[in-house]
């Protein structure tokens, strides 16, 4: 499974989680496709699999993580961002089973998302609502 994160300023950090270990990098292309409008800049690190981004219409600037995370206006900080947060709350688990993993990143990802708000009172509302839906449905 590969974890692929995309952030569109000013929206939230989103997931998408792929079967495959290893991603393709026409994979990495038609997920942006996807989930990009296209002619938007993509801020992308130096990884070679995203060297067609501009053939299918995106502008694209590259950091190198090497020497920095971010050139002016170029910056991957929010991306870098979530993993160093999920890094570090995964440690305190000493490890995660493969099965549950991908349960684990949604949550650091809503987590993540809310991390100033109240997440009692968020998880209590997601709460309601399925249970109205539920009652409902």
């Amino acid at each position: 499974m590969t974890p692929f994160g995309t952030t569109i300023s000013p929206y939230p950090f989103c997931l998408d989680l792929m079967g495959a270990v290893q991603v393709s990098a026409e994979e990495l292309v038609r997920l942006a496709v996807a989930k990009v409008k296209r002619g938007s800049l993509v801020y992308t690190d130096r990884f070679k699999s995203y060297d067609g981004l501009v053939s299918y219409g995106f502008r694209h600037k590259r950091i190198d993580h090497g020497k920095r995370f971010a050139n002016g206006k170029v910056y991957i900080n929010g991306i870098e961002g979530f993993w160093s947060y999920a890094k570090g709350r995964l440690l305190q688990h000493h490890g995660v089973s493969v099965e549950r993993f991908p349960l684990y990143l949604k949550e650091l990802e809503w987590r993540y998302n809310h991390r100033e708000e109240d997440l009692f009172e968020l998880l209590l509302e997601v709460l309601r609502e399925y249970s109205r839906v539920a009652n409902n449905g």
